[in-house]
Formats: C-alpha cells, sequence, structure tokens
C-alpha cells in the first residue's frame, strides 16, 4: 500500500525502502498522480533516477524534475494539472 504523507499541499511518497526490498510500486504511484486533485504537487524519494517512472509520468502527460539528493536519494518532483 503506498503511504502519503502531507507537506501542506505537497503529497510527499517516499518509497525508497520498498524499492530497496525488491517491490515496484510505480503503478500505485501513476494511480496515485492520476487520481490526484488538479494542482496537487507530488514529491517521491526514490533510491535511483527510476527513468521508467519518469517515462510513464510523461505519457500521461505529467512533466517532472529529478534530483539527486545524495547517494541512493534522489526526488522526483511533479505537479498534477
Amino acid at each position: 500500500m503506498l503511504e502519503v504523507k502531507y507537506n501542506g499541499e505537497v503529497a510527499v511518497l517516499d518509497v525508497r525502502e520498498r524499492v530497496l526490498r525488491g517491490e515496484h510500486p510505480k503503478q500505485e504511484i501513476l494511480q496515485f498522480v492520476q487520481e490526484a486533485k488538479q494542482g496537487t504537487v507530488i514529491e517521491i524519494h526514490l533510491p535511483h533516477k527510476a527513468e521508467p517512472l519518469v517515462a510513464a509520468l510523461e505519457c500521461i502527460g505529467v512533466s517532472s524534475i529529478l534530483n539527486q539528493l545524495g547517494d541512493h536519494h534522489f526526488r522526483l518532483m511533479c505537479v498534477k494539472m
């Protein structure tokens, strides 16, 4: 189950531990983004670049910005339009 925390208006999804355990929450993330209300800022924390997730977000019309915050810590930011 996808755990979502809110920091004000920002939905924060930290899936680093799940991915490191071998889970693949891409579909859950995509479903959350698709169901989010317009204007929602979504911050996704990942242990790697996750280019397939970025490509999937682009396919549903969501642009994103990826930053590396540290070793094995990437942040993907997007806004539901």
